[in-house]
């Protein structure tokens, strides 16, 4: 943190009144934002430091990544979002203090009890799954939001549309560095045309039914187990400043295919029925045929492009630690891949990247960055 990024951060706590409490770093994700854990006479909050900018530079059409395919390029959107879901009682953290402006947040802390240590220490993991896919039924049968307030004079939050040059640029990713962490180069002309004309068939088939609000990274590490709640309230959700207007089967195959920790296939398929059950009994026209085939595209897209951002998280920012959930997502992608309505991605797989060759783990130290 520099000197002035530093004092900034000084006079907002002061502003809010948390000048004097005491500072311990909270482990963060892999963007560039920073959480701190502040302390004072028995009350705890979370500051979020997020100063606005784009993530990286152009790299079409004069856009940045986050850009195209519409990432938080400042703290606007996680506010609008934030005060969305609490007004319809879901268990976003409160935001007691904001400079949307400079990036601070001064956030309710709402612990630590992620899925992953819940589960760990004896939860039932597919209570907790269970009780966060009830959360997606609920949130799903809501109208999707357009315009959305940020708490300040300022103008609203447009929540962007998940479209398909967005899904298609973040597929893009793996053909882009995986292929230069699998192979040392990048994939011929030929291939990288025959990857985006196979998605060009598959993407439309996941807009099957109206789009929804899409938390977009919604899985075990934002997901956190209040114990002084019950139903829905019971889950706790952060890191939904991404969030879009997408197909539903889009968050529930973020959840039900877990990045960070392997979901078993039988309680997959168990909550899956589970989320389907709920929306036909909100909705009797809902299409679970038509909804199986979206869950198994959006989840093909969402793995593809998380191994392509893993490799990047190696090869440009010096990451290895993420290397080591690419098999997983290669196993998700498999399942994904069966489904009838992705035979064409299917089948640039197998004829351009088996997936053997991705569930391989690759040793960081073996590859030139």
């Amino acid at each position: 943190m520099t000197a002035d990024r530093r004092q900034a951060r000084d006079a907002f706590l002061a502003q809010a009144g948390w000048d004097d409490a005491s500072a311990t770093p909270v482990a963060g994700d892999a963007s560039t934002r920073l959480y701190e854990r502040l302390t004072k006479g028995g009350q705890s909050a979370i500051l979020m430091d997020a100063p606005p900018g784009p993530d990286g530079p152009p790299v079409k059409d004069g856009k940045s990544y986050s850009a195209i395919v519409h990432l938080a390029e400042n703290m606007r959107p996680f506010a609008a979002i934030a005060r969305h879901l609490t007004q319809h009682e879901f268990s976003a953290p409160e935001i007691f203090a904001q400079d949307l402006t400079q990036g601070f947040l001064l956030l309710e802390d709402l612990g630590d009890g992620v899925f992953a240590a819940r589960i760990d220490a004896g939860d039932s993991e597919e209570a907790l799954y269970g009780g966060a896919t009830d959360v997606l039924a609920a949130l799903h049968a809501l109208p999707a939001p357009t315009s959305l307030g940020c708490g300040d004079d300022g103008p609203p939050h447009i929540v962007p549309p998940y479209d398909d040059t967005a899904l298609m640029t973040e597929a893009e990713l793996l053909p882009s560095w995986y292929a230069r962490l699998a192979f040392g180069e990048d994939l011929d002309a030929t291939a990288q045309a025959d990857f985006h004309a196979a998605w060009t068939q598959v993407l439309p088939k996941a807009r099957t039914a109206a789009d929804v609000l899409l938390l977009r990274d919604y899985h075990s590490p934002n997901l956190l187990v209040l114990d002084d709640q019950s139903g829905l309230q019971r889950i706790g959700i952060i890191d939904f400043q991404d969030a879009v207007i997408g197909p539903a089967a889009y968050d529930v195959a973020s959840l039900l295919q877990d990045a960070r920790r392997t979901v078993p296939a039988d309680i997959e398929a168990r909550l899956l029925a589970r989320y389907e059950a709920a929306r036909t009994a909100q909705n009797a026209g809902f299409d679970a045929d038509a909804f199986r085939a979206a869950y198994a595209i959006m989840g093909a897209q969402r793995n593809t492009k998380i191994i392509g951002i893993f490799a990047r998280l190696l090869l440009r920012d010096g990451k290895p630690g993420y290397l080591k959930h690419i098999p997983r997502l290669a196993d998700y992608l498999a399942r994904d891949l069966a489904h009838p309505a992705l035979a064409p991605v299917a089948a640039w797989f197998e004829a351009h990247l088996p997936l053997e060759k991705i569930c391989v783990p690759i040793d960081p130290d073996s590859v030139t960055t």
